[in-house]
């Protein structure tokens, strides 16, 4: 495997980032903030009708919320803990949405007296909890949706309901008081199957359309969530492409008049801003006759890189050594047998990389700082510098 760095990062962007790396000890993330500005522009020229919240877990950085903050984001919020954050950097209640199906009542109160009215839902223990909590507040319900296999990092299991459930929980919110307000869906983070949009979609076109014949209750809203792209091994279809065709799906079902339409994205906004930066602490084979070499490097699933696990994200790695490439194991420093990143997809490294060399994992702006042990072994959190 052979990186081509203007496949990544215009080749200026990569020189800039390259040379304030080398003057810092690794392991730490790097980020260009242009390039999330103008993806967080490409996203809104896509989609101009769309209200954008971005997932904070993705990556909780102020600079990044600042940013967007400045740009018109809203922002879908997991924890009272992100709420602070980001209502601590001057983002108004009206501008958040709850977007985590599992909480607490205590929590959903905190939410409710920051002055949030917007919450997420996928079960009647919580709807009630909101009731009781969050008074008058707008609900939308998340569903299931298929797309676990096309997704790299699949959702759908731990959160959501079946369309019938969908339909008892926004009939309960109007009796408990609340607003019936929409539905909500993920496909799955790094989704590379568009269809599986159209599928998800007609589900909310039969929930809207039951409630209102069925029930009197117009529903306003449609959280599509995230699942949109980044730039990984595995190429994707561009964003251009995702919104021509999630258009031409919401107008076959919902014709022009169109529902208010939310996305959430994380990883599509801030992941191919980001390099994280290793070193090689130790090149070894497993015996005097063996083919492949294992790479240890001073990061792994514990410092940022868990979306590695079963292989998941295939990140794309860098060296600055030249010469013939040969196949590797790729593992991280703790005392963690599970602290391998790859070891099936066949990673080719230089023959000649060595202890003290660094390797460059591009497109890791999203979810590794968030995802970075404390304390595993000793090693500190993963650092992150943005420019």
């Amino acid at each position: 495997m052979s990186i081509q760095l203007e496949d990544y990062y215009p080749r200026e962007t990569f020189q800039k980032m390259k040379a304030f790396a080398d003057q810092h000890e690794t392991p730490f993330v790097v980020i260009d903030t242009q390039m999330i500005a103008q993806a967080y522009d490409d996203l809104r020229a896509g989609f101009d009708f769309a209200k954008v919240y971005y997932a904070v877990k993705a990556n909780p950085a102020v600079e990044i919320i600042d940013l967007l903050r400045d740009k018109g984001s809203n922002f879908d919020i997991a924890s009272i803990y992100e709420l602070d954050k980001v209502m601590d950097r001057g983002v108004a209640p009206e501008r958040i949405s709850y977007g985590n199906t599992i909480k607490k009542a205590r929590d959903v109160r905190y939410f409710y007296d920051k002055g949030v009215r917007l919450f997420a839902t996928d079960a009647e223990a919580d709807l009630r909890n909101i009731a009781k909590a969050a008074p008058g507040s707008k609900i939308y319900v998340r569903i299931l949706t298929e797309g676990s296999t096309s997704a790299d990092w699949p959702l759908s299991r731990k959160f959501g309901c079946n369309p019938d459930m969908a339909l008892d929980l926004l009939i309960l919110a109007k009796q408990l008081g609340l607003v019936p307000y929409g539905v909500s869906f993920h496909v799955g983070s790094q989704q590379r199957d568009i269809d599986v949009w159209d599928a998800a979609i007609s589900k909310v076109k039969v929930i809207f359309e039951r409630l209102k014949e069925e029930d009197g209750i117009t529903l306003q809203m449609i959280n599509m969530g995230g699942g949109f792209p980044a730039n990984y091994i595995q190429r994707t279809n561009s964003l251009e492409t995702y919104a021509e065709e999630i258009i031409r799906f919401l107008k076959e079902d919902f014709g022009d008049d169109l529902p208010e339409i939310i996305l959430e994205p994380g990883r599509s906004l801030i992941a191919n801003a980001g390099i994280l930066v290793s070193e090689v602490v130790l090149v070894a084979r497993k015996s005097r006759t063996a083919v492949e070499r294992w790479v240890y490097t001073d990061v792994g699933k514990f410092s940022g890189l868990i979306e590695t696990t079963d292989e998941s994200i295939k990140f794309p790695i860098w060296s600055d050594k030249k010469g013939e490439n040969e196949e590797v194991v790729i593992a991280g420093p703790t005392c963690d047998s599970a602290d391998i990143m790859y070891e099936h997809y066949k990673y080719g490294l230089p023959l000649n990389l060595a202890s003290g060399d660094r390797l460059y994992w591009l497109s890791t702006g999203a979810y590794t700082t968030s995802y970075s042990a404390i304390e595993f072994n000793g090693f500190p959190p993963l650092k992150s510098f943005y420019l």
